[in-house]
């Protein structure tokens, strides 16, 4: 029984000591750990350690006051007892201004991060929660610092998502010693209390828990969420800082899906029905009129849907015919044309020397305007139109903003293929690196961006350097230029790169861990490794890695396999000599770069001048393959032309020297109308010099066969006299020329109605060049006609016309062509059997275009626009395959925008109090969905950063008080006070004057260790202030675009971007448009399709309305010509999908070009069938097609082979793609078209014969060999 009341005191005893513990805990808890500061840290130099002290807080220095409300609101603890003195507060305010700048955005961010800072410097409850852990002497060299994990995470939710405008990065990856997305709130908050940062003068070493540990109660005060207002009236954070603010992050709308029927694309599947219906009723109506043809005997060449058979030269009754009063006008009209030409015919034979000087004359004074001739090679000239809005938005953004800089730029792989793993000596996992990452590579790269550095061009006898010309953000102050290279982290010296800390046993730190650091953190004036080497470039910015590195998967530096090195040269507006130091520049970095070489690097490089230099080489390469076709086509001509009847009268009968007269009346056409568009200041494109010439031969070519070959056929008239006869050649075969020639050219002339320069000024070159060519043919060509006539009628030699051959009696034959047309080839097609299949082939390929047609690519690689053996094209290839981001994109605010109102500025700006529906929150929010926008990154804003410069708590915004000038934060001065004041007026946005005031100081402030807010590296240009500070004008927020590879990425950026600026014109109430330097290249396949279109349809209505005009008001022959024409377009479109064509300005003016060329192949067979008066529809067709067709053919088709067959040689590969497969294309299309389908065509739905026309023959051929050639 005594043992149990002994225990029982044991037991009190027990829980007595327990309690006199706790007692006793919470005494010490009252305590300080440290108080004032003592001698100055060993590892940190200029911060000082704080002094051991125990004992109780103590009351603050009423000079504190201010401070201490400054940086703790709310902490004063009654009394304002601490254990911190004013000292210490000053160091606490000094150490936190880089947090302040970047994290102040977020009131309860940084409130939470003041909180934590406060409790630590200041609190007299410090005991409760830390434990010095090391002394030397009266210094604490290293605390413990227990801190709430609930705290910590509530601390690291609220500042996760705040931005850093002028990086287009999120603060913590530049606060957190690594990129945001590795940064969580352990890792956050050991990298601030550690000292490799450069900051913390001793180690504090962060355990987190949210129950006691080792009997201390960790710091776990009350937090405030970003979503959440303070009580000093702050805002909460705003949707760009805070993701829980935004509500639903934003959902692209889904793709629509593709039109199917049945699971096979509609357009497919509709034309196969179409055309299976088409065949089912076209063969049913075949077999039935072939069914009525045999109950009613008639020939097969029959009329099928004539009724009664028209009136003939062999009619009962010539001298009267029923024709109708549009007949009757049309034959007036008809006969009209005939007279005239025919006149003019006879008056060019008869006065060949006033009509060949007069041309001569014309042609000279014409040509003469080549001397001020100007050819456009400048890519935006040719492909953008001045009143466009792309050009127009590109001329605004260069007068305000400057144009955008100029680039060159190496992206360098390795042929060695060696990964390497670098294990980290303070713990991690190992890390791997390419072998492009080695150090030996990264030293012999450096060697050749030194080299780069130190290339001397010269311009008009002046050394030029890259330091003349180069982009330096900071000069005066830095003249160090920028370049965008990895060995910028080691500030481009290879002193750096060897950099390293280690003994004999082990590597402490060297480039490996200084290139882990700089990719997480690219702003940091400090690495946190033992090196403490500088990330930040030696230009005073940032190195982006996605910048200067390529190759990588998502943000795996180290696995980088390619490197990226771009010069940014100041691209100069309206200053020739110092951009013309720029490109000699340039042009010595070329010829460096192609003589470099290094077995170890591989090197695919450009300049901004290189696109355009080599476009230039490739059009003089060139010369040589165009001057080869040309040289075919022109022997040809000159051979085929002569219809030679034996081997005895070869040089008389050859047509050498008139074929050589003829190409050269086309070349002076085309010289004529480059003159008179040279004297009206229009230039020259270097599409209208390759392809004009082509057309126009075309055109010319087809009109010297039809006038020469009609000659060579025809038969003098009894008493008629030479010029008689060839001015009643030149009325038969004129008006078709008049025809054809004039279609083209009033279709060309509304082609120059299109917006895109290279289309509208071929269409006015070409358009008058044809014309040209027409009156040429029709007078000067008619003159030699007649003296050739008159050489070959005396018997005297082509060329040398001086010897005359004996005379001779020969037979005249017709040539081997048209012998084949009339006696093989047209009565084949035009077979009864023949003509449904022919009619099915051409409906079915029709079928297929108009499948296809929605299929077409729209764009232009630009690697096509490049020689094959180019440099560039392995350049282009490796930016595709290698980089990681896509071309700046600008969003600009038009100047007339108020900045100084509240209103204005929450339009615009992305942090606290700041619209929903502001500029900043709409691109931020668009850059949630980059896969649909394109926009990658949050934008930089001037104007957010501005206002946490001007933030009374920043040491960023401060003028001498003495003058007013600006003071930077780095300055030491007494004379320096804040620009606003600590109040809280102060503290809210700067509005009205005292907005302007200090805004130049912000755009001149140069960012530093003590204020990295300084706006003048990121936003010297962004901003265009009025002079002497009277406004803001105009001013941009710039982010990236996405990855961009082929054109339709291009296209779509475009588009994407414009409807985000529309989306904030119109919340705004003010205009913004966006801006990147591609736009004005792209925009054209905006509306290609629809301006296809257009233009297409513009030339077919033009050929329509001259076809039924001079066709002698023929409605229905000028719907088959222009039907037949729309098919060869259509069809054009089905050879450009097969062959991988696509559409852009240059395959349009080819589609132009292909319209007139059609014409040729057309019109000429429908006039012939028009004028036939054979009886039915199927001899009229053969009839016109024997007769033309062999000089449409031998004119236009045989011509035109040989010379395109050349340009499939050429080098460049947009000669391959756009002129030899499209020329060659359109030539067989016109050809099959022309020649085989639109005669078949004619013999079944041609128009009836004009009973006027006949009418009209049968007088003015009775009792002649006309009469008995028409009746054969």
């Amino acid at each position: 029984m005594g043992v149990l009341p002994w225990k029982s005191l044991s037991w009190h005893l027990f829980f007595i000591i327990l309690l006199s513990e706790g007692h006793f805990r919470w005494v010490e808890a009252q305590h300080c750990v440290w108080y004032g500061e003592c001698g100055e840290s060993i590892k940190v130099p200029g911060k000082k350690y704080n002094c051991n002290y125990t004992g109780p807080a103590v009351p603050l220095n009423a000079t504190g006051y201010d401070l201490l409300t400054e940086l703790c609101p709310g902490y004063d603890y009654g009394d304002r007892r601490l254990c911190c003195d004013v000292n210490q507060l000053n160091t606490l305010k000094g150490s936190l201004q880089l947090p302040l700048q970047f994290l102040s955005r977020c009131p309860a961010c940084f409130f939470n991060l003041m909180n934590l800072f406060c409790e630590l410097s200041c609190s007299p409850h410090q005991s409760q929660f830390m434990n010095a852990t090391q002394f030397n002497g009266t210094n604490v060299v290293a605390v413990q610092y227990y801190i709430g994990k609930t705290f910590s995470n509530a601390m690291y939710n609220a500042c996760q998502d705040v931005q850093a405008p002028s990086s287009n990065v999120k603060a913590l990856s530049l606060l957190c010693g690594r990129d945001a997305k590795d940064c969580n709130a352990t890792n956050w908050i050991q990298y601030m209390f550690n000292i490799e940062n450069g900051q913390t003068p001793f180690p504090i070493i962060p355990t987190f828990s949210d129950v006691p540990v080792s009997g201390y109660t960790p710091m776990n005060n009350e937090t405030s969420a970003c979503t959440e207002g303070l009580d000093d009236g702050s805002g909460p954070c705003s949707c760009q800082d805070c993701s829980n603010a935004c509500g639903p992050k934003p959902v692209p709308p889904p793709v629509p899906p593709p039109w199917t029927i049945f699971g096979i694309d509609a357009m497919t599947f509709i034309m196969w029905i179409s055309y299976a219906a088409f065949l089912i009723i076209f063969i049913s109506a075949v077999l039935g009129a072939w069914c009525y043809r045999r109950n009613t005997i008639m020939s097969e060449y029959g009329p099928i849907l004539d009724s009664n058979n028209p009136p003939s030269l062999n009619s009962n009754n010539p001298d009267h015919v029923n024709a109708s009063c549009c007949e009757t006008l049309g034959e007036r009209f008809e006969n009209a044309l005939r007279l005239l030409f025919s006149s003019w015919g006879s008056f060019c034979v008869r006065h060949p020397s006033l009509v060949i000087l007069g041309s001569l004359v014309v042609v000279v004074a014409s040509s003469g305007g080549l001397v001020y001739m100007r050819i456009t090679t400048d890519p935006v000239e040719l492909w953008s139109s001045p009143a466009s809005q792309a050009r127009q938005e590109k001329d605004y953004f260069d007068s305000h903003f400057g144009p955008f800089f100029r680039t060159a730029q190496l992206i360098i792989t390795t042929p060695l293929n060696e990964q390497y793993i670098y294990s980290p000596y303070f713990g991690g996992s190992d890390v791997p690196f390419e072998s492009i990452l080695a150090k030996d590579i990264l030293h012999q790269l450096l060697d050749l961006q030194l080299s780069i550095e130190g290339i001397i061009a010269t311009y008009e006898n002046q050394s030029v350097t890259l330091n003349d010309i180069c982009l330096a953000p900071l000069s005066p102050f830095n003249t160090n230029c920028t370049i965008l290279s990895v060995l910028n982290y080691f500030q481009n010296s290879h002193a750096v790169l060897d950099h390293t800390l280690e003994d004999d046993f082990y590597v402490y730190a060297d480039f490996h861990s200084h290139f882990l650091y700089c990719v997480s953190a690219p702003a940091s004036l400090n690495d946190t490794t033992m090196l403490h080497d500088p990330c930040l470039g030696t230009y005073g910015g940032p190195i982006f890695p996605w910048l200067a590195l390529g190759g990588y998967d998502e943000t795996n530096y180290n696995n980088a396999t390619a490197l990226v090195i771009t010069f940014p040269i100041i691209n100069y507006l309206n200053d020739s000599i110092r951009l013309g130091k720029a490109l000699a520049w340039e042009s010595e970095f070329i010829k460096f770069m192609k003589n470099f070489n290094n077995p170890n690097l591989t090197i695919a490089f450009s300049s901004e001048r290189s696109i355009e230099d080599e476009i230039n080489r490739e059009s003089n390469s060139d010369i040589s393959t165009i001057v080869i076709s040309y040289a075919i086509m022109f022997v040809y001509i000159s051979l085929a032309l002569g219809h030679i009847n034996s081997f005895r009268r070869v040089m008389v009968d050859s047509k050498i020297s008139l074929g050589i007269a003829g190409i050269l009346i086309v070349l002076s056409s085309v010289s004529s109308s480059l003159g008179i568009f040279s004297y009206a200041g229009i230039p020259l494109t270097l599409i209208v010099i390759e392809v004009i010439p082509f057309l126009v031969l075309a055109v010319g070519v087809d009109n010297i066969f039809i006038i020469v070959q009609t000659y060579q056929r025809d038969e003098r008239k009894p008493q008629e006299e030479l010029h008689q006869q060839i001015g009643r050649i030149l009325g038969d075969v004129a008006p078709s020329m008049f025809l054809s020639s004039f279609s083209e050219t009033v279709a060309f002339f509304l082609g120059a109605l299109s917006n895109m320069p290279a289309v509208r000024t071929f269409s006015l070159f070409a358009g008058l060049a044809i014309f040209i060519d027409f009156l040429l043919q029709i007078s000067c060509f008619v003159s030699l006609l007649g003296l050739d006539a008159q050489r070959q009628e005396a018997n005297r030699l082509d060329i040398f016309c001086c010897a005359k051959l004996p005379e001779g009696q020969e037979e005249k034959k017709d040539s081997f062509l048209f012998r084949f047309f009339r006696k093989i080839f047209a009565p084949f097609i035009l077979k009864e059997w023949v003509r449904p299949i022919i009619v099915a082939v051409f409906v079915g390929i029709l079928s297929f275009s108009i499948s296809v047609v929605d299929k077409v690519d729209i764009g232009l690689d630009q690697k096509l626009s490049m020689p094959d053996d180019s440099y560039v094209l392995q350049y282009f290839k490796n930016l595709s395959v290698y980089l990681h981001t896509g071309a700046p994109v600008y969003f600009v605010v038009e100047d007339g925008h108020n900045y100084t109102s509240p209103e204005g500025q929450s339009a615009v700006c992305g942090g606290v109090g700041c619209n929903n529906d502001s500029l900043v929150q709409q691109v931020y929010s668009a850059s949630l969905i980059s896969n649909y926008t394109t926009i990658a990154f949050t934008p930089s804003s001037w104007l957010d950063d501005y206002f946490d410069w001007v933030k009374p708590q920043s040491t960023c915004c401060r003028y001498y008080n003495t003058s007013g000038a600006f003071c930077n934060a780095s300055v030491v001065n007494a004379s320096c006070v804040h620009c606003r004041p600590m109040t809280p007026s102060g503290k809210q946005r700067p509005e009205g004057d005292d907005f302007m005031r200090f805004l130049p100081m912000f755009l001149s402030d140069n960012p530093n260790i003590k204020c990295g807010k300084g706006g003048h590296a990121a936003y010297d240009s962004a901003v265009d202030l009025y002079p002497k500070g009277a406004g803001v004008g105009a001013t941009y927020f710039m982010t990236y675009h996405t990855i961009l590879k082929e054109s339709p990425d291009y296209i779509e950026a475009l588009k994407m971007a414009r409807i985000l600026a529309a989306n904030i014109t119109q919340s705004m109430g003010h205009n913004v448009f966006a801006y990147s330097i591609f736009y004005v290249f792209y925009e054209q396949y905006l509306t290609i399709a629809h301006d296809t279109a257009i233009n297409l349809s513009l030339s077919l209505a033009s050929i329509f309305l001259v076809s039924t005009v001079l066709l002698g008001f023929e409605l229905w022959a000028a719907v088959l010509v222009t039907l037949t024409i729309a098919m060869i377009l259509v069809n054009m479109f089905g050879v450009m999908w097969l062959w991988s064509i696509s559409l852009n300005a240059i395959s349009l003016v080819n589609l132009v070009m292909c319209c007139g060329i059609s014409v040729e192949f057309c019109s000429h067979i429908v006039r012939a069938f028009s004028i036939s008066v054979k009886p039915s529809r199927a001899e009229r067709a053969e009839e016109s097609l024997a007769h033309m067709g062999s000089s449409v053919f031998s004119g236009i088709t045989l011509t035109k082979f040989g010379g395109i067959l050349i340009l499939a040689l050429s080098k460049s590969q947009i000669f391959q793609v756009f002129y030899f497969r499209m020329f060659l294309a359109i030539v067989l299309l016109g050809a099959t078209h022309g020649l085989i389908f639109l005669p078949v065509l004619l013999s079944y739905i041609g128009p009836s014969v004009n009973k006027a026309k006949v009418f009209a023959a049968n007088k003015r051929n009775a009792g002649t060999e006309r009469e008995r050639l028409l009746n054969y």
